[in-house]
């Protein structure tokens, strides 16, 4: 095994095997590792521009009287001899003799360390298992590796971010993850634990991270090379820049993305859509958004308004522009057989293709195929055409839907893209599909951008990425659930996040049932960084089935507008809806500081409170910025609710005005408009006027 220095990186050769270690922005390391003559090219997610750290090495002899190095083994060809030390800032990378990794913090307190188990006697970890820590396996009759990374576990260690889960528990220690997209799941593989450092598995491959109680493992199904970004900070918010400035930084909000947004599935035509904004503003009720959903279309793929349904769009774009109302409108990247762009988006390889059986992807409402957002051609057709369809109407805001995309059957081994196989390189096309339209919004001169898009990876937060949590379903369980969901997805390095607003499957306008949970979840909408109503609204209108030329059009689900829900309810959500206007100043300032330095608009406790152990617990509460700690109510009938005040300072709730003081468990009143929001001491906001 040889190492030297090379290009401002430790270079650790050893037969076919070579590793770099080099420093990636300040207090951070970046590890790639390949078995080919040349490492591979892509940078996935870091692509930006970091800081220029020096390479700082110190090598020292081994101390040959320690026992752990005595004995003939020590003398063998694999070893070296030498200890490696590369420092960066906070951040200090040991190599053992073998080559083997271990991290320290500035304080000299292990981070973490590679987890061998190898019989030698150099190894305090001296067992005949021979797993190593780093492992790329050739995949037979291929030039590609399966690749599994592997990291000692410890007991005190606390997991956050990794993206967007359907489960329980904002802590992910011990929990399983598959490294791929589905409706609902988006993987955005950064992690910061509570042992001061973040971890970034900058590999977009299709395979599974466990953190587990024996051991911390990352796998990759098929991929060309190992690459990892390692950071240390002396709290989560340093980490989280560091995090953001390597892989990039959202944008600032556009003024309407604060402000109130307005979806139901779907508004049918130009008259209905035009029509629930006249009434909004008739009520004095503030809307900055207004949704076109799917289906709007005259065929999947042809990226553009049916004129039978939306006779002139540009006409009601102005008009609601002189509401202040933006038009969001709803995109797939599903093109359907018969459309009109089919033949040349396939002549021109723009298509997703298959490597068995027929290429179709999707068979619902028509037999579409994904265009491939991979592909920079691609990109810039599908742009092209919305430009002159949408774009040329005054439409400023889309709504990228199917990002994941949503494969049926999620069969990642059967699908090409223009970057590669989909099993190396699947977890990348939410990326280029807001890529693509971020590119031609810029080209165009906008500057405020913002894409609603229902997947994301590491990196899609600077093409103005605001995600949403999929297609879930409307159920209390299902919003505690989009709690942690949103979290770490925030944690991950995504800060526009939002959820639909009462689920989006099977809500009832007329249960008693859902109108509670649908209060309680508007009310929590009003404190996530994008306040967005949304809903299926089941069970949809009996209505005859219609047809335009042979295609099926789609119907719509029950009313969902805030006065559909009962006079009662409207009066709560009403509320709310000026709730958020009055914090539309706080709201812009948080904003303001994601764009800045990455920090999450809404985020655990400990973000903010890392020095009091019962923040890195609490899964039921958050920080909406720095002033405003939110405690959303999420079991059916609760009139009160329990809440964790963190140590450091004093708590007003916002609602009774009593104060608190911080490091205790408090019970206070939520009655059905109640949602229990407390401010920091020295803190006043008009929450509850």
């Amino acid at each position: 095994m040889r190492v030297y220095e090379e290009n401002n990186r430790l270079v650790i050769a050893d037969g076919t095997l070579t590793l770099w270690l080099e420093p990636w922005g300040e207090n951070s390391f970046r590890v790639r590792m390949t078995k080919e003559a040349q490492m591979d090219a892509h940078d996935w997610a870091l692509t930006e521009e970091v800081k220029m750290c020096p390479l700082q090495v110190e090598c020292k002899e081994v101390d040959t009287t320690d026992p752990w190095y005595k004995g003939e083994e020590f003398a063998k060809y694999h070893q070296t001899g030498k200890v490696y030390t590369v420092k960066n800032g906070k951040i200090t990378a040991v190599i053992s003799p073998e080559g083997w990794i271990s991290y320290y913090n500035q304080k000299g307190e292990l981070l973490t360390e590679e987890y061998w188990r190898n019989r030698n006697r150099i190894n305090r970890y001296c067992v005949p298992l021979r797993i190593d820590a780093r492992e790329l396996k050739p995949i037979p009759g291929s030039t590609d590796y399966e690749l599994t990374m592997r990291f000692e576990a410890f007991d005190d260690e606390k997991i956050f971010g990794m993206g967007q889960y359907q489960e329980k528990n904002l802590n992910k220690k011990g929990a399983m993850l598959e490294l791929a997209h589905r409706n609902s799941q988006a993987s955005v593989p950064f992690m910061v634990s509570s042992r001061g450092y973040g971890f970034f598995w900058n590999n977009p491959a299709i395979g599974t991270a466990v953190f587990g109680a024996n051991k911390t493992e990352w796998y990759a199904k098929s991929t060309k090379k190992l690459d990892y970004f390692i950071t240390a900070g002396d709290t989560p918010f340093e980490i989280e820049e560091q995090y953001s400035a390597a892989t990039g930084r959202t944008p600032m909000m556009p003024e309407y993305g604060m402000g109130y947004w307005q979806c139901k599935l779907r508004y049918r035509n130009q008259d209905e859509i035009l029509a629930v904004a006249r009434e909004h503003k008739k009520r004095g009720l503030p809307m900055d958004a207004i949704v076109i959903d799917f289906f709007h279309w005259t065929m999947q793929g042809e990226f553009k308004f049916e004129p039978r349904d939306w006779p002139d769009p540009k006409a009601m774009v102005d008009e609601l522009k002189s509401m202040g109302i933006e038009t969001v409108v709803s995109v797939w990247p599903t093109v359907d057989e018969r459309s009109e762009n089919y033949g040349e988006m396939n002549d021109r390889g723009y298509l997703v293709t298959p490597d068995r059986g027929l290429s179709y992807h999707m068979s619902w409402m028509g037999n579409t195929v994904f265009y491939d957002a991979t592909n920079p051609g691609a990109q810039k057709f599908v742009w092209e055409k919305c430009k002159e369809n949408y774009y040329k109407n005054g439409i400023r805001c889309f709504w990228l839907d199917e990002a994941e995309p949503e494969y049926g059957p999620y069969d990642f081994d059967n699908y090409r893209y223009y970057e590669g196989p989909a099993l190396q390189c699947s977890n990348v096309y939410p990326v280029g599909y807001a890529k693509g339209f971020y590119d031609g919004l810029k080209a165009e001169g906008e500057k405020d951008i913002m894409s609603l898009v229902r997947c994301a990876w590491a990196g899609s937060q600077k093409y103005g990425v605001l995600t949403w949590s999929g297609d879930v379903y409307s159920s209390f369980r299902s919003m505690r659930e989009q709690l942690q969901a949103g979290l770490n997805m925030c944690v991950a390095g995504i800060p526009w996040w939002t959820s639909d607003i009462g689920g989006f499957l099977g809500g009832d306008i007329k249960d008693p049932a859902f109108k509670e949970l649908l209060v309680r979840w508007f009310a929590w909408g009003a404190f996530c960084p994008v306040f967005r109503m949304h809903g299926e609204r089941s069970p949809w209108y009996e209505r005859e089935q219609e047809f335009i030329d042979g295609v099926r059009q789609l119907t719509s689900g029950q009313d969902n507008e805030v006065w559909s829900f009962g006079e009662d309810n409207y009066e709560i959500l009403k509320k709310y809806l000026f709730i958020r206007e009055r914090l539309r100043l706080y709201i812009r300032s948080c904003m303001e500081q994601a764009s800045k330095t990455g920090a999450p608009v809404m985020r655990p406790l400990f973000f903010d409170f890392a020095e009091d152990k019962e923040s890195w617990n609490v899964e039921d509460a958050y920080m909406f910025g720095p002033d405003l700690l939110v405690a959303p109510v999420m079991e059916a009938g609760a009139t009160e609710r329990r809440v964790y005040l963190p140590a450091g300072t004093k708590w007003t709730d916002a609602y009774t005005k009593k104060v608190y003081e911080g490091g205790n468990y408090v019970t206070v009143p939520a009655p059905i408009d109640v949602i229990p929001v407390f401010m920091r001491e020295g803190i006043s906001y008009p929450i509850y006027e």
